[in-house]
């Protein structure tokens, strides 16, 4: 007898006017039964009762809400053999929620609030702190800030839905801390942490692996030409077998001590030979995304296409949330 798949839960949260109910619309296109603004102590209900994958709207709106009692609760659905449970996290720039909140003329949940000062600025910020213990948990934090809402739909469609027809395997290349855990969702996991570390020195400290003067650093390891030539030569056998058996997603994580420095600068190697023209082993016309988890939690940078999926158009996408 073939073993059923754990069903996909998805808690989708974070800043008001961010872009929540967008990602929970395009969730819906995809074929998950959407639920928004649930009683918390009913989210373990919601899902028992449900077959399908779910995807759950949950913000300040909800009475009496505590980051913790969401946290308390996505513990109790991962720890579940029948569900896949994952955190959301929409956030967008200070400005650009001003801007979007002075053009719609809505008013911020926390209006009038007894614990928030007058000002929508003011509930912008008492949101922020409200909601940092679950960006800080978040599988996967989107910023919204510079996003157009095609590439949002591409974005949640490459990780949460099946792509447009003949599209081949979604490729996610992210950075993370070791001692921040391990990605749930990782596929293959490389650790760099025996390179030299660019945290020791006080001028590089506060930089990422993005800036050039961190990857020049990192690049300047004996070891860091061979280690880079491994990961490519093992990710062009695997990835090719990946696609023979029909697997649509794949994640490639590369760890080190704090997220910032050598792991962010090998995924961004990873990524411009991955989907450099001369590239031509079974990957060629597959999606790639480049995400550097902890900066993402820290809201220095979150997610990038290193080659953007091709959208289905809007017959194929409806045939797709309906099949």
């Amino acid at each position: 007898m073939t073993p059923v798949a754990p069903r996909r839960v998805l808690l989708v949260t974070g800043l008001s006017g961010a872009g929540k109910s967008s990602i929970l619309r395009i969730l819906e296109d995809l074929g998950y039964e959407v639920i928004d603004n649930p009683p918390l102590h009913l989210l373990d209900a919601l899902v028992s009762r449900s077959d399908q994958p779910l995807a759950i709207g949950v913000d300040v709106r909800t009475r009496g809400f505590e980051s913790q009692a969401v946290l308390d609760a996505l513990g109790r659905l991962r720890a579940r053999p029948d569900c896949h449970a994952e955190l959301l996290y929409a956030t967008a720039e200070t400005d650009i929620l001003l801007r979007r909140y002075t053009a719609t003329r809505r008013r911020h949940p926390l209006d009038n609030s007894p614990d928030t000062a007058p000002g929508l600025a003011h509930n912008i910020e008492q949101e922020t702190r409200l909601l940092a213990p679950l960006r800080a948990h978040a599988d996967l934090v989107i910023d919204t800030s510079d996003l157009p809402p095609p590439d949002l739909r591409r974005l949640i469609e490459s990780r949460f839905g099946r792509m447009a027809e003949g599209e081949n395997l979604t490729v996610t290349l992210m950075s993370f801390a070791y001692p921040a855990g391990l990605p749930r969702e990782a596929d293959m996991v490389f650790d760099a942490r025996f390179l030299r570390n660019p945290h020791y020195d006080p001028d590089l400290k506060p930089l990422t692996g993005l800036d050039s003067v961190v990857q020049n650093y990192v690049r300047q390891d004996p070891d860091y030409e061979a280690f880079l030539d491994h990961i490519l030569a093992l990710l062009r056998l695997v990835l090719p077998r990946f696609v023979t058996e029909g697997k649509k997603h794949a994640t490639i994580a590369i760890g080190c001590s704090g997220g910032q420095h050598r792991s962010v600068t090998l995924i961004e190697a990873v990524a411009a030979a991955l989907s450099a023209p001369v590239d031509n082993f079974s990957l060629s016309d597959g999606p790639i995304v480049v995400m550097h988890r902890e900066l993402a939690r820290q809201g220095r940078s979150t997610w990038r296409w290193a080659r953007p999926p091709q959208l289905a158009t809007m017959d194929e996408q409806t045939r797709i949330s309906r099949s």
